[in-house]
């Protein structure tokens, strides 16, 4: 029988890591097979290209450094391209012109997330990018994002021109790595068991209430 208590889930992903952007969706399938088990979802920052520069990087460039060259990608491409659309999802590659650092954006994630809509921001970023091409090294673009979910436009420029919360975003994607994640999007289930991978919805489905029953014998 399920604890009355919220299993904790904290998702660790990136929003430039296309099978996070295909993850969330088959996670958030995964919750609508187990509405019978209170969960209470984080999402955590990670840093898939932490060697990208704050102010980004032409995107030519950075399939050069991370895979020798764009035709080596193109592979790669097509394979995220039709997972994505299994899921009803757009991957649009082409359109992607520059690439983001992504501490802003995971720093709109964490302001987002005192008012509940840190899943809201982050599909809404992932969107921007992969469906979009959508230049995230961009203030404006940021703004708007962050408008688009409710978020005061204004309040949220002020923040991105600040150094606000940059060392607590920072230490959360230290802290993920240096628990050995790796690979993303990862999840950590009661800040004790991880599986790591974009899973089924039957898979993550199976393996929340297995926990959420683990968890309540431990209760």
């Amino acid at each position: 029988m399920a604890s009355s208590h919220p299993l904790q889930i904290d998702v660790v992903s990136d929003v430039v890591c296309p099978w996070c952007y295909i993850g969330k969706h088959r996670f958030e399938r995964a919750l609508a097979l187990v509405q019978d088990i209170p969960v209470e979802v984080n999402w955590r920052p990670f840093f898939l290209n932490p060697w990208v520069p704050r102010e980004g990087m032409s995107r030519e460039d950075y399939l050069v450094t991370k895979f020798g060259s764009v035709e080596a990608y193109k592979g790669i491409a097509s394979r995220v391209k039709e997972a994505a659309a299994e899921e009803g999802l757009q991957y649009n590659s082409e359109r992607m012109q520059r690439q983001p650092n992504t501490l802003d954006c995971h720093r709109l994630i964490h302001w987002a997330g005192a008012s509940g809509a840190a899943a809201a921001m982050k599909q809404r970023l992932m969107e921007l990018y992969f469906r979009d091409g959508g230049d995230l090294t961009k203030l404006d673009v940021l703004v708007q994002a962050a408008a688009d979910i409710g978020l005061d436009a204004n309040a949220m420029r002020e923040r991105l021109g600040s150094d606000t919360d940059i060392d607590l975003v920072s230490a959360q994607a230290t802290e993920a790595s240096n628990k050995g994640i790796s690979g993303v999007p990862t999840y950590v289930f009661a800040q004790q068991y991880a599986v790591s991978g974009a899973q089924s919805p039957e898979q993550l489905a199976a393996a929340i209430r297995q926990l959420a029953t683990e968890t309540s014998r431990q209760a």
